[in-house]
């Protein structure tokens, strides 16, 4: 395309957007109702009111953000929204782990309440645990009860 032909394709395109481009108006009925229309009342006092596009005064934020930034404002609103998921995976999965340890301790402080004598296998060999060992693991049950039983 040629100089004549780029010149001529850029005025034909102000000219329709002068032609689409029309006033607005602005009047108050009796009322004191105010309208705006594109035709002009009849009858009534009016005054033509200036439209521009793009960003109001009103605007705040987004609107006088660039292109960049948006996208920057974008990228960041996902990764933030990434990280609550993860974590709130991450709290899930601990959850599931807290309530295993849960029933587990649970379990194995009924086995051994309910048992005088607990054996176990050390080393390939089996053995009774002592009273102060099956203490001890009591106290160890009853701490993950303490934790992780918490609903």
């Amino acid at each position: 395309m040629n100089k004549t032909g780029i010149l001529l394709t850029c005025l034909l395109s102000v000219s329709a957007f002068s032609a689409t481009a029309g006033s607005v108006y602005k009047w108050t009925d009796e009322n004191g109702v105010v309208h705006f229309g594109d035709q002009k009342p009849i009858n009534k006092k009016s005054e033509t009111v200036n439209v521009r596009s793009g960003t109001s005064k009103a605007d705040t934020g987004e609107a006088r953000m660039s292109p960049q930034e948006k996208v920057d404002a974008l990228d960041k609103s996902r990764a933030d929204q990434a990280e609550k998921d993860k974590q709130s995976r991450e709290e899930e999965a601990q959850a599931k782990q807290r309530e295993k340890n849960c029933e587990i301790a649970t379990k194995n402080l009924q086995t051994i309440n309910s048992h005088a004598r607990i054996k176990i296998s050390e080393n390939g060999e089996q053995r009774y645990l002592t009273p102060e060992e099956i203490q001890k693991k009591k106290d160890e049950f009853q701490k993950i009860i303490d934790e992780d039983c918490k609903n």
